[in-house]
C-alpha cells in the first residue's frame, strides 16, 4: 500500500490478485477506505507475519480443497482461529519458554549493545528500558544480549546488565502505557525472587506489620530499580523528566512503540528497521537499473505528452490533408514507441521489484510512491536505523539535524 492508502500490492492465499481484482475489491468506493479494524489487520511485527503466513497457506488449502473444510470455516473464522492460537502462544508461556531454553537460536546476538549503553551512561544520560514482557523472561533476554551472561543448561542469570539502566519496566502493555490517563498500578519487582511489592507511584510501601525501614531502603539505594505495570507518568516521575523533548525512545515497533510516543507525548524517537541493511545494501547495488526505469519513465511521459498534443491538434485545430496523414503517421509511430517503452519499463520495474523481496517488494517503497510503512516512518520517527548500535558511531552529544524538505516543483531547480 502507498502512502495514499492505495493498494499497490495484493494476494489471496497466494495467488496474485490482477489490478482489476485490486480495484474491485478495495478501490470500489465512493470514499477512500481507511483501512482500519475490524474489517484489516496490520502485519506490523515479526510475530504477525508467522501467524499470517499461516492464514495465507489455510485460505490457499480452502480455495483448492474446499470439500476438505467445514462450511462454517469461512475465512473470517478462520483468521481469528488463526490468531486465537497464535495469541494463546503468548499469553501461556509455549512461546518464551522455547525461546529461553536457546537464545543465541532465536535472537540475534549484537556485542555493540553494551558499549552504546556505558557511552550513554558515562556521558550522563539516564536511560531506561520499557517492556511487554514480564520479568522472568526480561532476564533472561538482557542476559544474553548483555554479554556478561552466565546461562548454562540449568539457564541461571544473574542481574550484572542492570547497572546500565536507571529504571526497567515491565509488563507494560504498550501502548496503552503511553497514554497520560492511564491508571494502572505499579509495583517493584524484586529481582532474586521475582516478587512484586506495593508502591506509592513508585515510592516503596512497607508490607503491614514490617515496620524496618530496610524494606524502604532496598529499594532506594539500588542503582537501578525494576517495576511491573505503571504508564507513563511514573517513568516521568522515576526519572525526573520535566519536558517531553528530553527523551529519545528507541523502538522497534512502528504502533506500539513510535506511533504512540510521539503522537502523544512528542518524545524524540527512533525506528530500528532491521530490514533496512539489506535494502540500503540492494539500493546500492541496483543504482544503473533503478536509473534506467527513471530514464524509462521520463521517455514514456515526453512520447505520451507528444501523442496527447497530436490528438488535440487533429481534432480540434484545422491542417491541411497532408499535415493530418502527417500527424496521424507521426501519432501512430509514436503510439508504438509508447507500447515499447511502456512493456520495457514494466519488465524492468517488476524485476528491479523482486530483488528487494519476490512479492512485497520494497519496503520503503510501493511502485513509485513511499509506502505505507515509509509514510508512519516520516511522520512519527525522528530518526530510523537498522540497528540501535549504529548509534556508538557517533558521540552522545551529537546533534542530528533534519534533512531539507522538498517539494515536486522545486526538485528541477534545485541549487548545485
Amino acid at each position: 500500500m502507498d502512502r495514499h492508502k492505495y493498494v499497490k500490492v495484493a494476494y489471496h492465499g497466494f495467488r496474485e490478485l490482477s489490478k482489476e481484482d485490486k480495484v474491485g475489491t478495495y478501490g470500489n468506493t465512493l470514499i477512500r477506505n481507511s483501512f482500519d479494524g475490524p474489517d484489516y489487520a496490520f502485519i506490523d511485527t515479526l510475530f504477525g507475519l508467522a501467524g499470517n503466513y499461516l492464514f495465507a497457506q489455510l485460505v490457499d488449502f480452502r480455495d483448492k480443497n474446499p470439500e476438505k473444510v467445514p462450511a462454517r470455516a469461512d475465512y473470517f473464522r478462520m483468521y481469528q482461529d488463526v490468531k486465537a492460537a497464535v495469541d494463546l502462544c503468548h499469553r501461556d508461556g509455549t512461546l518464551k519458554q522455547t525461546v529461553a531454553k536457546d537464545p543465541k537460536r532465536y535472537i540475534n546476538e549484537d556485542t555493540s549493545i553494551v558499549p552504546i549503553l556505558k557511552m550513554l551512561r558515562d556521558s550522563g544520560r539516564s536511560t531506561f528500558l520499557v517492556t511487554d514482557s514480564l520479568w522472568d523472561y526480561t532476564n533472561i533476554v538482557m542476559n544474553f544480549l548483555s554479554a556478561s551472561r552466565t546461562l548454562d543448561c540449568g539457564i541461571t542469570c544473574n542481574f550484572d546488565w542492570l547497572q546500565y539502566f536507571d529504571v526497567v519496566i515491565t509488563g507494560s502493555a504498550k501502548p496503552g502505557f503511553f497514554n497520560e490517563g492511564n491508571r494502572a498500578n505499579i509495583f517493584e519487582v524484586e529481582p532474586e525472587s521475582g516478587m512484586l511489592l506495593n508502591t506509592d507511584n513508585g515510592t516503596p510501601i512497607p508490607q503491614v506489620g514490617i515496620t524496618s525501614p530496610k524494606v524502604l531502603l532496598k529499594g532506594l539505594n539500588k542503582s537501578c530499580r525494576v517495576f511491573q505495570g505503571g504508564s507513563v507518568g511514573h517513568l516521568h516521575k522515576l526519572l525526573f523528566i520535566q519536558s517531553s523533548s528530553q527523551v529519545l525512545y528507541v523502538g522497534d515497533h512502528i504502533y506500539g512503540d513510535i506511533l504512540h510516543s510521539k503522537k502523544v507525548l512528542g518524545w524524540r524517537t527512533m525506528l530500528v528497521v532491521p530490514e533496512l541493511e539489506r535494502e540500503v545494501e540492494l539500493l546500492w547495488e541496483l543504482r544503473d537499473m533503478r536509473k534506467q526505469l527513471r530514464l524509462l519513465r521520463n521517455e514514456r511521459d515526453l512520447v505520451e505528452d507528444q501523442i496527447h498534443h497530436l490528438k488535440w491538434a487533429l481534432k480540434f485545430e484545422s491542417h491541411c490533408d497532408d499535415e493530418k496523414q502527417k500527424m496521424t503517421s507521426d501519432q501512430s509511430e509514436l503510439e508504438c514507441r509508447r507500447d515499447q517503452v511502456r512493456i520495457a519499463q514494466k519488465q524492468a520495474q517488476r524485476e528491479c521489484h523482486q530483488k528487494f523481496h519476490k512479492i512485497w517488494g520494497q519496503l520503503m517503497k510501493t511502485g513509485y510512491q513511499n509506502s505505507r510503512f515509509a509514510h508512519q516512518v516520516e511522520r512519527f520517527a525522528c530518526l530510523y536505523t537498522s540497528r540501535v548500535s549504529n548509534l556508538n558511531l557517533y558521540s552522545p552529544d551529537k546533534y542530528y539535524r533534519p534533512s531539507e524538505d522538498f517539494m515536486p516543483h522545486e526538485f528541477h531547480i534545485l541549487p548545485s
